[in-house]
């Protein structure tokens, strides 16, 4: 698969991996890799998971550089949770998933307003400013190249 620079992707990859395109050829080698075989996969999933799929790789592309690494690192620390507390942010984030879509803004804009609290960036949550991120739960696409959430 290698490292092939965005002009060297096939026609399908390109249009699977749009959103990625302004930082493809910024991307690490393993990253490109990673995303190559989502997108060799990406036929042969059910159109929610193609969905999942696009939605997270667009919410990463809008995250900074200094975001997709404290989403990175916030990942790496969830997946070394014991289960009991695995099972208590899945619950929180299930939570969060049913919140009507002012409210997920204004505990964004709460979070934001309130460095380190539950929910700040830097704490449980990741977010792009005045987006509706999802909270650091499940990383991004493109964290640790890896594309599914904790279960």
């Amino acid at each position: 698969m290698g490292s092939p620079s965005w002009s060297q992707l096939t026609p399908a990859e390109r249009q699977m991996l749009a959103p990625l395109a302004s930082d493809w050829d910024r991307l690490e080698p393993q990253r490109k890799q990673k995303w190559r075989g989502i997108a060799q996969r990406y036929g042969s999933m059910s159109p929610p998971e193609q969905q999942r799929i696009q939605e997270q790789m667009k919410t990463w592309a809008e995250l900074t550089p200094q975001q997709r690494q404290q989403a990175r690192e916030q990942y790496k620390s969830l997946r070394q949770l014991p289960p009991e507390k695995k099972d208590e942010v899945r619950q929180k984030w299930q939570e969060y998933q049913t919140l009507p879509p002012e409210q997920k803004r204004e505990l964004a804009a709460r979070s934001a307003a309130t460095p380190g609290a539950p929910g700040a960036p830097g704490a449980s949550r990741s977010t792009a400013p005045g987006t509706n991120a999802p909270p650091a739960t499940t990383a991004p696409a493109g964290s640790a190249g890896d594309t599914k959430r904790s279960r």
